[in-house]
């Protein structure tokens, strides 16, 4: 048997999880007084309302490699194989310490492949292994396409609130009041496993939205037509106005729409949305 896991980060709904048969491994959400497991024991909403009540941003912590030593450990003694795939090592230890556990444990059993994402465009990743997995690709397999197939994801989301890059150290106070005075909007797109700012729209939110759909219309030639994701932070709107956008254009392709967990949340904030999606190689 064949298990599919990957981490909190990875921004998939609870039913689709379910019903792929994935298992999630949770990060940490550290306030200074308490810690929380992403997913298990707090939700994004009671994320932002403990921002609010302790005037505190969390720190995030990678999982433990005693966490993966663990789950991983458990399954090679009932002789099965893992596929694990999860935040990109740029972002995170969270990589770092799932191979140190495979090579403790068994790593001809174990295959670590590297997202080079986060949020759903992880979630991306994780359903082509699914869908490896069902077709009756062995684990070996499987991970040697997941190792190209993170270099199809194209990830980029829109922020609609640059206090959380600045209280989060990730902006410099010049840069958070030139986009406060020029209403920038960011977007960020992920590209070889790192995030950088793509592109700086300002004005309403709206405009940030309509310069993603039209990236996704220019690469609907070459677009994986599996399932294109709307992840958002409580963007609901937002994200009712994009799948009514792209619903125009896309046609049969799915569309999924997922809320971005807490570890993606505390550090791009409330109203932060993105679209994501698989392109074929050309």
């Amino acid at each position: 048997m064949i298990h599919i896991i990957t981490d909190s980060t990875n921004d998939l709904d609870a039913k689709t999880i379910a019903e792929h048969n994935i298992e999630v491994l949770p990060l940490y959400v550290n306030f200074s007084d308490a810690s929380y497991q992403d997913g298990v024991d707090i939700t994004t909403p009671e994320l932002y309302k403990l921002v609010e009540e302790k005037n505190e941003l969390p720190k995030t912590a990678a999982i433990p490699q005693q966490t993966f030593i663990d789950v991983f450990s458990k399954y090679v003694e009932a002789g099965d194989e893992v596929i694990f795939t999860g935040i990109s090592k740029q972002m995170s230890r969270t990589y770092e310490n799932a191979v140190l556990a495979a090579r403790e444990v068994d790593e001809s059993k174990i295959f670590i492949v590297d997202s080079m994402n986060l949020s759903t465009g992880i979630g991306l990743l994780v359903l082509k292994a699914c869908k490896y997995r069902d077709e009756g690709k062995s684990a070996k397999e499987i991970a040697e396409a997941l190792n190209k197939d993170n270099k199809r994801v194209l990830s980029q989301f829109a922020i609609e609130r640059m206090d959380y890059l600045y209280k989060g150290g990730r902006c410099s106070g010049m840069a958070k009041i030139f986009g406060t005075l020029l209403k920038i909007k960011p977007i960020i797109a992920v590209r070889d496993g790192k995030m950088h700012v793509a592109k700086k729209p300002h004005g309403k939110m709206k405009v940030a939205l309509d310069i993603m759909i039209e990236q996704l219309k220019g690469d609907l030639s070459r677009l994986d037509r599996d399932v294109v994701l709307i992840t958002h932070s409580l963007a609901f709107e937002y994200c009712d106005y994009i799948k009514s956008e792209i619903s125009k254009f896309l046609g049969d392709t799915p569309i999924l729409c997922t809320v971005a967990g807490c570890v993606i949340s505390s550090h791009c904030g409330q109203g932060t949305i993105g679209i994501l999606y698989m392109v074929n190689e050309e």
